[in-house]
């Protein structure tokens, strides 16, 4: 209906201060992260991946990462994140496991990963992982698996 198209939609200004409106689009991109068929990509979503990266740790660490799942980056900034995540997590995980889904404040979350990434390049034994321009450029993004894995 009518009046509840317009509940879905949002006005945001743009930097150049033209105003846009969405609707359910905005929606669908993280949907994507837990149906990546939606963007034509074959893989698992971001709840599975986890689930499968848990179950592949020793038995006696999976209690303590089912407790302490941590969101990080720009893409946890929508809303709801969390939740779906726990809800997702929480369907495929044996249900013995209690599942936490810890999200820090919006300020921190949102440039989290790139913080940790510059204190990681910084340690000096992660010097052999670097990959230059031209490495990149001869090689592609198969120089990261080369070098980092």
């Amino acid at each position: 209906t009518a009046s509840s198209s317009s509940l879905l939609e949002t006005s945001y200004e743009l930097p150049d201060g033209q105003v846009i409106t969405i609707g359910n689009e905005r929606f669908r991109c993280p949907e994507a992260m837990f149906q990546p068929s939606f963007c034509g990509f074959e893989h698992s979503g971001i709840h599975k991946t986890t689930y499968s990266s848990i179950m592949k740790c020793d038995d006696d660490i999976q209690k303590d990462l089912y407790a302490n799942t941590f969101l990080s980056g720009g893409t946890t900034m929508f809303p709801g994140i969390a939740g779906r995540m726990q809800k997702e997590l929480s369907s495929l995980a044996p249900s013995t496991m209690k599942i936490k889904i810890i999200t820090p404040p919006d300020a921190e979350r949102k440039y989290s990963v790139w913080i940790g990434g510059s204190i990681l390049a910084s340690v000096s034994n992660f010097k052999h992982k670097w990959i230059s321009k031209q490495e990149y450029d001869e090689a592609g993004r198969l120089i990261v698996h080369r070098k980092c894995f």
